[in-house]
Protein backbone atom coordinates (compact mmCIF):
# COMPACT_ATOMS: atom_id res chain seq x y z
CA UNK A 1 0.00 0.00 0.00
CA UNK A 2 1.35 3.57 -1.00
CA UNK A 3 1.13 6.43 1.41
CA UNK A 4 1.14 9.84 -0.15
CA UNK A 5 1.24 13.34 0.90
CA UNK A 6 0.00 16.54 0.06
CA UNK A 7 -2.47 15.06 -2.74
CA UNK A 8 -5.22 17.60 -2.25
CA UNK A 9 -2.51 20.54 -2.56
CA UNK A 10 -1.80 18.76 -5.94
CA UNK A 11 -4.78 18.68 -7.31
CA UNK A 12 -6.26 22.09 -5.90
CA UNK A 13 -2.91 23.79 -8.36
CA UNK A 14 -4.12 21.78 -10.87
CA UNK A 15 -7.65 22.79 -11.04
CA UNK A 16 -6.69 26.29 -11.05
CA UNK A 17 -4.95 25.76 -14.12
CA UNK A 18 -7.87 24.49 -15.84
CA UNK A 19 -10.40 26.85 -14.49
CA UNK A 20 -9.76 30.46 -13.93
CA UNK A 21 -12.93 31.29 -11.99
CA UNK A 22 -11.93 29.05 -9.22
CA UNK A 23 -10.80 30.90 -6.05
CA UNK A 24 -9.72 29.65 -2.88
CA UNK A 25 -10.96 30.72 0.91
CA UNK A 26 -9.23 29.67 4.53
CA UNK A 27 -10.12 30.05 7.93
CA UNK A 28 -6.55 31.12 9.06
CA UNK A 29 -5.82 27.51 8.16
CA UNK A 30 -4.07 27.69 5.36
CA UNK A 31 -0.88 25.22 6.10
CA UNK A 32 -3.18 22.71 7.65
CA UNK A 33 -5.54 22.50 4.69
CA UNK A 34 -3.18 22.10 2.13
CA UNK A 35 -3.51 25.00 0.46
CA UNK A 36 -0.46 26.93 1.08
CA UNK A 37 1.29 26.20 -2.21
CA UNK A 38 -1.95 27.52 -3.85
CA UNK A 39 -1.56 30.88 -2.14
CA UNK A 40 1.93 31.31 -3.27
CA UNK A 41 1.10 30.48 -6.73
CA UNK A 42 -2.40 32.15 -7.16
CA UNK A 43 -2.24 35.02 -4.36
CA UNK A 44 -4.73 37.19 -6.38
CA UNK A 45 -7.54 34.17 -6.33
CA UNK A 46 -6.53 33.10 -2.28
CA UNK A 47 -8.75 34.98 0.20
CA UNK A 48 -7.96 34.33 4.03
CA UNK A 49 -11.04 35.22 5.99
CA UNK A 50 -9.43 34.59 9.40
CA UNK A 51 -11.01 32.96 12.33
CA UNK A 52 -14.63 33.76 10.79
CA UNK A 53 -15.91 30.99 9.13
CA UNK A 54 -19.32 32.39 9.02
CA UNK A 55 -18.15 35.25 7.28
CA UNK A 56 -16.31 33.56 4.99
CA UNK A 57 -19.01 31.46 3.96
CA UNK A 58 -21.15 34.77 3.11
CA UNK A 59 -18.14 35.78 1.04
CA UNK A 60 -18.25 32.67 -0.93
CA UNK A 61 -21.99 33.09 -1.45
CA UNK A 62 -21.25 36.55 -2.99
CA UNK A 63 -18.41 35.93 -5.14
CA UNK A 64 -20.65 32.34 -6.44
CA UNK A 65 -22.95 34.92 -7.58
CA UNK A 66 -20.34 36.79 -9.46
CA UNK A 67 -19.37 33.87 -11.48
CA UNK A 68 -16.10 32.92 -9.42
CA UNK A 69 -16.04 29.04 -8.15
CA UNK A 70 -14.88 29.17 -4.16
CA UNK A 71 -13.70 26.35 -2.37
CA UNK A 72 -13.76 27.23 0.90
CA UNK A 73 -10.62 25.63 3.73
CA UNK A 74 -11.22 24.72 7.30
CA UNK A 75 -11.43 21.90 9.22
CA UNK A 76 -15.19 19.81 8.66
CA UNK A 77 -16.43 20.86 12.40
CA UNK A 78 -16.31 24.63 11.82
CA UNK A 79 -18.78 24.03 8.59
CA UNK A 80 -21.43 22.70 9.72
CA UNK A 81 -21.49 23.24 13.62
CA UNK A 82 -20.35 26.83 13.50
CA UNK A 83 -22.12 27.90 10.00
CA UNK A 84 -24.89 26.00 9.44
CA UNK A 85 -27.51 29.01 9.35
CA UNK A 86 -24.87 30.75 6.40
CA UNK A 87 -24.77 27.50 4.82
CA UNK A 88 -28.17 26.96 4.36
CA UNK A 89 -29.65 30.78 3.44
CA UNK A 90 -26.52 31.94 1.78
CA UNK A 91 -25.64 28.96 -0.24
CA UNK A 92 -27.65 25.33 -0.12
CA UNK A 93 -31.42 27.54 -0.83
CA UNK A 94 -30.06 29.83 -3.22
CA UNK A 95 -28.27 27.02 -4.97
CA UNK A 96 -25.08 28.10 -5.07
CA UNK A 97 -21.60 26.35 -6.69
CA UNK A 98 -19.54 26.53 -3.03
CA UNK A 99 -17.30 23.64 -2.18
CA UNK A 100 -16.92 22.99 1.52
CA UNK A 101 -13.36 21.59 2.09
CA UNK A 102 -14.01 20.13 5.55
CA UNK A 103 -10.77 18.15 6.56
CA UNK A 104 -9.84 16.04 9.62
CA UNK A 105 -13.59 14.24 9.26
CA UNK A 106 -14.82 11.94 12.35
CA UNK A 107 -11.95 10.61 14.46
CA UNK A 108 -8.57 11.44 12.07
CA UNK A 109 -7.77 14.43 14.64
CA UNK A 110 -6.66 14.28 18.24
CA UNK A 111 -8.43 17.72 19.28
CA UNK A 112 -11.11 16.25 20.78
CA UNK A 113 -14.52 17.20 20.54
CA UNK A 114 -14.18 20.31 19.64
CA UNK A 115 -12.93 19.76 16.45
CA UNK A 116 -14.42 16.31 15.74
CA UNK A 117 -16.59 16.39 13.06
CA UNK A 118 -18.75 13.26 13.91
CA UNK A 119 -22.33 14.37 13.40
CA UNK A 120 -21.92 16.90 10.18
CA UNK A 121 -23.09 13.69 8.27
CA UNK A 122 -26.38 13.20 9.66
CA UNK A 123 -27.09 17.00 9.89
CA UNK A 124 -26.01 17.83 6.64
CA UNK A 125 -27.90 14.96 4.75
CA UNK A 126 -30.96 17.14 5.67
CA UNK A 127 -30.26 20.23 3.72
CA UNK A 128 -31.92 20.34 0.40
CA UNK A 129 -29.36 20.69 -2.87
CA UNK A 130 -26.29 19.71 -0.84
CA UNK A 131 -24.29 16.94 -2.05
CA UNK A 132 -21.32 14.95 0.45
CA UNK A 133 -18.65 13.58 -0.71
CA UNK A 134 -16.51 11.22 1.76
CA UNK A 135 -13.09 10.49 0.94
CA UNK A 136 -11.58 6.83 1.35
CA UNK A 137 -7.96 7.38 -0.03
CA UNK A 138 -5.45 9.09 -2.24
CA UNK A 139 -7.23 8.00 -5.71
CA UNK A 140 -10.14 10.02 -4.62
CA UNK A 141 -8.74 13.14 -3.51
CA UNK A 142 -7.82 13.20 -7.38
CA UNK A 143 -10.97 12.62 -8.18
CA UNK A 144 -13.23 14.92 -5.92
CA UNK A 145 -12.38 18.13 -6.93
CA UNK A 146 -13.19 17.48 -10.44
CA UNK A 147 -16.37 16.13 -9.83
CA UNK A 148 -17.26 19.02 -6.99
CA UNK A 149 -17.04 21.29 -9.98
CA UNK A 150 -19.26 19.25 -12.51
CA UNK A 151 -22.08 18.65 -9.90
CA UNK A 152 -22.03 22.74 -9.92
CA UNK A 153 -24.14 23.17 -6.61
CA UNK A 154 -22.91 23.36 -2.79
CA UNK A 155 -20.76 20.40 -2.16
CA UNK A 156 -19.97 19.38 1.32
CA UNK A 157 -16.47 17.27 1.00
CA UNK A 158 -15.20 14.89 4.31
CA UNK A 159 -11.22 15.54 3.31
CA UNK A 160 -7.93 13.57 4.25
CA UNK A 161 -4.96 15.08 4.57
CA UNK A 162 -1.00 14.72 5.00
CA UNK A 163 -0.67 10.72 4.61
CA UNK A 164 -2.99 9.19 2.76
CA UNK A 165 -2.79 5.44 1.21
CA UNK A 166 -3.86 4.42 -2.21
CA UNK A 167 -5.85 2.14 -1.77
CA UNK A 168 -7.86 2.05 -5.05
CA UNK A 169 -6.33 2.01 -8.66
CA UNK A 170 -5.56 5.43 -9.75
CA UNK A 171 -6.90 4.45 -13.60
CA UNK A 172 -10.64 3.94 -11.42
CA UNK A 173 -11.29 7.28 -10.25
CA UNK A 174 -14.04 7.37 -8.10
CA UNK A 175 -17.57 8.14 -9.36
CA UNK A 176 -20.46 10.74 -8.57
CA UNK A 177 -23.23 8.72 -6.69
CA UNK A 178 -22.02 5.08 -7.45
CA UNK A 179 -19.85 2.80 -4.81
CA UNK A 180 -17.14 0.84 -5.39
CA UNK A 181 -17.34 -2.58 -5.60
CA UNK A 182 -14.51 -4.06 -3.34
CA UNK A 183 -15.42 -7.97 -3.45
CA UNK A 184 -18.12 -9.58 -4.58
CA UNK A 185 -20.28 -12.38 -2.19
CA UNK A 186 -23.26 -13.36 -1.09
CA UNK A 187 -23.31 -14.26 3.10
CA UNK A 188 -22.77 -10.61 4.12
CA UNK A 189 -22.84 -7.04 2.20
CA UNK A 190 -20.56 -4.67 3.78
CA UNK A 191 -20.74 -0.84 3.17
CA UNK A 192 -18.10 1.11 4.31
CA UNK A 193 -17.12 4.87 3.99
CA UNK A 194 -14.07 7.42 4.73
CA UNK A 195 -10.95 5.88 6.76
CA UNK A 196 -13.05 2.85 7.83
CA UNK A 197 -12.96 1.24 4.50
CA UNK A 198 -8.90 0.37 4.99
CA UNK A 199 -10.51 -1.28 8.05
CA UNK A 200 -13.06 -3.10 6.15
CA UNK A 201 -10.75 -4.35 3.48
CA UNK A 202 -8.19 -5.72 6.28
CA UNK A 203 -11.21 -7.82 7.61
CA UNK A 204 -12.34 -8.87 4.46
CA UNK A 205 -9.24 -10.34 3.48
CA UNK A 206 -9.21 -12.56 6.36
CA UNK A 207 -12.97 -13.27 6.35
CA UNK A 208 -12.41 -15.08 3.49
CA UNK A 209 -9.75 -17.03 4.30
CA UNK A 210 -12.30 -17.99 6.86
CA UNK A 211 -14.91 -19.20 4.03
CA UNK A 212 -16.88 -15.97 4.24
CA UNK A 213 -18.56 -14.30 1.37
CA UNK A 214 -18.75 -10.53 1.57
CA UNK A 215 -20.17 -8.08 -0.82
CA UNK A 216 -17.85 -4.96 -0.11
CA UNK A 217 -19.12 -1.10 -1.51
CA UNK A 218 -17.02 1.66 -0.70
CA UNK A 219 -19.38 4.40 -0.52
CA UNK A 220 -17.97 8.15 -1.26
CA UNK A 221 -21.38 9.60 -1.87
CA UNK A 222 -23.57 9.92 1.00
CA UNK A 223 -25.82 12.30 -1.01
CA UNK A 224 -27.51 11.67 -3.11
CA UNK A 225 -27.93 8.42 -1.90
CA UNK A 226 -29.70 6.62 -4.33
CA UNK A 227 -27.06 4.04 -6.21
CA UNK A 228 -29.30 1.24 -7.53
CA UNK A 229 -25.93 -1.34 -6.49
CA UNK A 230 -26.70 -1.04 -2.81
CA UNK A 231 -30.02 -1.95 -2.80
CA UNK A 232 -29.32 -4.86 -5.15
CA UNK A 233 -26.03 -5.64 -2.57
CA UNK A 234 -28.45 -5.79 0.45
CA UNK A 235 -30.83 -7.79 -0.78
CA UNK A 236 -29.00 -10.88 -1.99
CA UNK A 237 -27.07 -10.90 1.43
CA UNK A 238 -27.43 -14.42 3.14
CA UNK A 239 -27.12 -13.18 6.87
CA UNK A 240 -27.50 -9.76 6.77
CA UNK A 241 -25.99 -6.22 6.22
CA UNK A 242 -23.23 -4.55 8.16
CA UNK A 243 -22.28 -0.71 7.52
CA UNK A 244 -18.81 1.23 9.09
CA UNK A 245 -18.25 4.66 9.06
CA UNK A 246 -16.55 7.57 10.29
CA UNK A 247 -19.14 9.20 12.53
CA UNK A 248 -21.92 8.79 14.68
CA UNK A 249 -24.18 5.66 13.66
CA UNK A 250 -27.10 8.11 13.96
CA UNK A 251 -27.70 9.66 10.58
CA UNK A 252 -25.33 9.02 8.51
CA UNK A 253 -24.09 6.11 5.86
CA UNK A 254 -25.97 3.35 8.60
CA UNK A 255 -29.42 5.66 8.30
CA UNK A 256 -28.59 5.76 4.97
CA UNK A 257 -28.92 2.22 4.28
CA UNK A 258 -31.44 1.58 6.51
CA UNK A 259 -34.03 3.94 4.45
CA UNK A 260 -32.90 2.27 1.65
CA UNK A 261 -33.59 -1.36 3.04
CA UNK A 262 -36.62 -0.40 4.52
CA UNK A 263 -38.03 2.21 0.98
CA UNK A 264 -37.07 -1.39 -0.95
CA UNK A 265 -39.07 -3.97 1.56
CA UNK A 266 -35.28 -5.57 2.15
CA UNK A 267 -35.87 -7.68 5.49
CA UNK A 268 -32.44 -8.22 6.59
CA UNK A 269 -30.38 -7.89 9.44
CA UNK A 270 -28.82 -4.29 9.69
CA UNK A 271 -25.71 -4.08 12.02
CA UNK A 272 -24.18 -0.16 12.08
CA UNK A 273 -20.47 -0.03 12.93
CA UNK A 274 -19.43 3.14 14.25
CA UNK A 275 -19.33 6.03 17.00
CA UNK A 276 -22.75 4.99 19.65
CA UNK A 277 -24.37 8.27 20.80
CA UNK A 278 -21.31 9.41 22.36
CA UNK A 279 -18.87 11.93 21.95
CA UNK A 280 -14.87 11.05 21.10
CA UNK A 281 -11.99 11.44 23.30
CA UNK A 282 -9.02 13.41 21.83
CA UNK A 283 -6.46 10.79 20.75
CA UNK A 284 -4.64 8.92 17.73
CA UNK A 285 -6.63 7.57 14.95
CA UNK A 286 -5.60 3.88 15.50
CA UNK A 287 -6.02 4.35 19.19
CA UNK A 288 -10.09 5.98 19.06
CA UNK A 289 -10.80 3.50 16.11
CA UNK A 290 -9.79 0.93 18.76
CA UNK A 291 -12.04 2.26 22.10
CA UNK A 292 -14.65 3.44 20.04
CA UNK A 293 -15.12 -0.01 18.64
CA UNK A 294 -14.82 1.65 14.79
CA UNK A 295 -12.35 -1.17 13.75
CA UNK A 296 -11.77 -4.32 12.09
CA UNK A 297 -12.01 -6.61 14.84
CA UNK A 298 -15.73 -4.72 15.83
CA UNK A 299 -16.28 -5.49 12.00
CA UNK A 300 -15.44 -8.94 12.06
CA UNK A 301 -17.68 -9.00 15.38
CA UNK A 302 -20.66 -7.38 13.30
CA UNK A 303 -20.29 -10.35 10.94
CA UNK A 304 -20.08 -12.93 13.89
CA UNK A 305 -23.16 -11.36 15.37
CA UNK A 306 -24.97 -11.45 12.23
CA UNK A 307 -24.09 -15.25 11.30
CA UNK A 308 -24.36 -16.45 15.00
CA UNK A 309 -21.16 -18.47 15.24
CA UNK A 310 -17.66 -17.15 16.60
CA UNK A 311 -15.12 -17.58 13.43
CA UNK A 312 -12.11 -17.64 16.32
CA UNK A 313 -10.19 -14.26 14.16
CA UNK A 314 -8.20 -12.49 16.53
CA UNK A 315 -6.10 -9.13 15.92
CA UNK A 316 -2.78 -10.71 15.12
CA UNK A 317 -4.40 -12.06 11.87
CA UNK A 318 -4.81 -9.03 10.58
CA UNK A 319 -1.54 -7.53 11.69
CA UNK A 320 0.63 -8.63 8.66
CA UNK A 321 -2.30 -8.30 6.04
CA UNK A 322 -1.33 -5.17 3.39
CA UNK A 323 -2.99 -4.06 0.00
CA UNK A 324 -1.44 -4.01 -3.39
CA UNK A 325 0.59 -1.08 -4.15
CA UNK A 326 -1.43 0.93 -7.21
CA UNK A 327 1.39 3.67 -7.50
CA UNK A 328 2.35 2.35 -10.88
CA UNK A 329 -1.70 1.97 -12.31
Amino acid sequence: MKIEVNTHSKNMLRMAREHPEIVVMSADLGTSCEIKEFHEQYPERYFSLGIAEQNMCSWAAGLAREGFRPFIHTFAVFLYRRILDQLEMSVAYPNLPVVFMGFVPGITTPGGVTHQSTNDVGVLRTVPNLAIFDIGDATEIDGVLDMAYNYNGPVYIRMLRKEVPRLFPSSEPMQFNRARVLSEGSDITLLSSSICTEEAMRATAVLKEKGVSVQHLHVSTLKPFTDPQVAEACQKAKYGVVTIENGTVIGGLGSAVADVMAENGIGKRLVKVGLNDTYAHGASKMYLLKKYHMGAMDLIGAVEKLMGKELGIQEQDMEDIRFVDFSAV
